[in-house]
């Protein structure tokens, strides 16, 4: 396997995990405590964007979500919504 492949091959595993995260994970704390990441208000994650994330994959899964919905791509959580396994 080439060290190109290698990368590819990390990238996907990394992919695949923040998904699953992403499906299971809910807001520890604060307003929306309990709720799914990904059904968090973009206004909520700008706020955390001026103040500061959250550490480790929390904040990092945050600033996943935010990004797909300024990119306009929220549809994309739309599987998690409706309970894929």
């Amino acid at each position: 396997m080439s060290r190109d492949e290698k990368c590819a091959f990390t990238a996907l595993g990394d992919a695949a995990a923040d998904w699953e995260k992403l499906r299971t994970w809910t807001m520890p704390f604060g307003r929306f405590q309990g709720r799914p990441l990904y059904n968090l208000p973009a206004e909520y994650l700008c706020w955390f964007e001026h103040r500061g994330w959250p550490s480790g994959d929390l904040g990092r899964l945050l600033q996943i979500v935010l990004e797909a919905k300024r990119q306009g791509a929220d549809h994309a959580f739309d599987p998690l919504r409706k309970g894929m396994p």
